[in-house]
């Protein structure tokens, strides 16, 4: 990497003005446009120890439950299938070495939220690290539907959770020489906002990298 100028300050400013217009100005999806044969929902990570208790629990994570519900309704009315990924770890996980421990499994923190339980409809997918992709019972499940070929993603964090399946499950398709739709309405994703983690700073660079990618961002996806 090369050193910083006194000039990329303002560089960087106007590219983050020019990123949250970007943002502000998405279009909405209607669900109509998508093929419930081919899509499907992926809910990353709203349990407990990310919206209500723990060391990683944060109440901007909290606003994204009611859209996120709504559209697990939208997609159950249309027949779209959908999992939940739940962050879940042993006691020593290696994960700890980057994050304070969370989630532990068999704890209240490793659930998922009770609002996302109570739309229910879904296969839940427990993940022993940020990358939910690496899963095999994530694997094991689209190889069982090998017809899908668009993913609308909703969770947390951003940055992430979210950035890291969205980016592996894009290559993955990518190295098998197969194109994909991966589709984030913006209203269902967030992250946390800590002194050394700007919610907002994060979001933006998260939109960036993986919009680069060939993901695709909607404001909301509607009736």
């Amino acid at each position: 990497m090369r050193k910083f100028t006194p000039e990329t300050p303002d560089n960087c400013k106007k590219t983050a003005s020019s990123l949250i217009e970007e943002i502000n100005a998405l279009p909405s999806l209607s669900i109509s446009e998508l093929d419930p044969k081919k899509s499907l929902l992926v809910i990353v990570d709203i349990v407990n120890g990310f919206v209500r208790e723990g060391a990683m629990a944060s109440p901007l994570v909290e606003d994204i439950i009611p859209p996120v519900v709504s559209l697990m309704e939208k997609c159950g009315t249309k027949k779209i299938p959908s999992v939940a990924f739940a962050d879940c770890h042993a006691a020593d996980c290696a994960e700890f070495s980057s994050f304070p421990p969370h989630c532990i499994k068999n704890t209240s923190e490793s659930e998922i939220v009770d609002e996302i339980k109570k739309a229910g409809g879904y296969t839940l997918i427990e993940k022993n690290s940020t990358n939910g992709f690496h899963e095999d019972l994530f694997i094991d499940y689209l190889e069982g539907k090998p017809g899908i070929d668009t993913f609308i993603v909703t969770g947390d964090c951003t940055d992430i959770c979210v950035l890291q399946f969205c980016l592996t499950l894009k290559t993955r398709y990518t190295a098998q020489n197969k194109n994909i739709d991966i589709i984030i309405p913006v209203n269902c994703v967030e992250t946390y906002d800590a002194p050394w983690h700007d919610a907002d700073f994060m979001n933006i660079a998260a939109y960036k990298l993986m919009k680069d990618s060939g993901i695709k961002f909607v404001s909301e996806i509607v009736d």
